[in-house]
Order: C-alpha cells, then sequence, then structure tokens
C-alpha cells in the first residue's frame, strides 16, 4: 500500500510539472492589459527631447522640468513613452552621465 502511495505521488508531482511548464498556472499579463493609446503621448520625435542625466535626477522629474503647464498624464504613461523612446529601458535603470530621450506633454 505504502509503494502505491509514493508511485501516486510522483505521478501526479510529474504531471503538474508537466503543466505547468507546457500551459502554466498563471495567465499572461499581456493577455489582460490591452493598450490603450492616450492623448499626449508622444507619436514621433518631435515630441520628446535629449538630455543627459545628472546625480539626483529621476525620469519623473526631468519629464516634470520641460511639461508645459505641469504633467497632464499618469506615471505610468510616461514611464511606458520613456521606454519606447529608448527601446525598453526601464526607468530605474538610467545611469548618472548618460544621454537619453525623455516624452514632452503639452
Amino acid at each position: 500500500m505504502k509503494r502505491f502511495f509514493i508511485t501516486f505521488a510522483v505521478l501526479v508531482t510529474i504531471y503538474v510539472i508537466y503543466i505547468d511548464l507546457n500551459e502554466g498556472t498563471l495567465s499572461s499579463q499581456k493577455e489582460q492589459e490591452p493598450t490603450i493609446e492616450t492623448q499626449g503621448t508622444p507619436q514621433d520625435s518631435s515630441l520628446s527631447f535629449e538630455q543627459k542625466v545628472k546625480s539626483g535626477d529621476t525620469v519623473l522629474s526631468i519629464v516634470e522640468q520641460y511639461s508645459t503647464g505641469g504633467l497632464s498624464v499618469s506615471l505610468e504613461t510616461v514611464v511606458n513613452d520613456f521606454q519606447k523612446l529608448n527601446d525598453g529601458l526601464k526607468p530605474e535603470d538610467i545611469q548618472i552621465g548618460k544621454t537619453y530621450l525623455f516624452p514632452i506633454y503639452k
């Protein structure tokens, strides 16, 4: 009887691992989040500027400096636009002394 339970447990474990590797147990984020175009999203290079990053600068602080009339879009939009302009670079990965493209919002 003990041998039966051990064999059963091993087979169930192998099956669960197989399902997890092939189908996954979590749904993909890409399926859950449709992309939505918002107003103020830069569509070309005329709505962006280059800036050399100094110590203490963040993407948000730099974008706020160049935005006219305050920031009219969400933080998520700023992050997404920054990543589009910089080949997917995350805002937390910017380095002091390097130049990046930043979106401009009107």
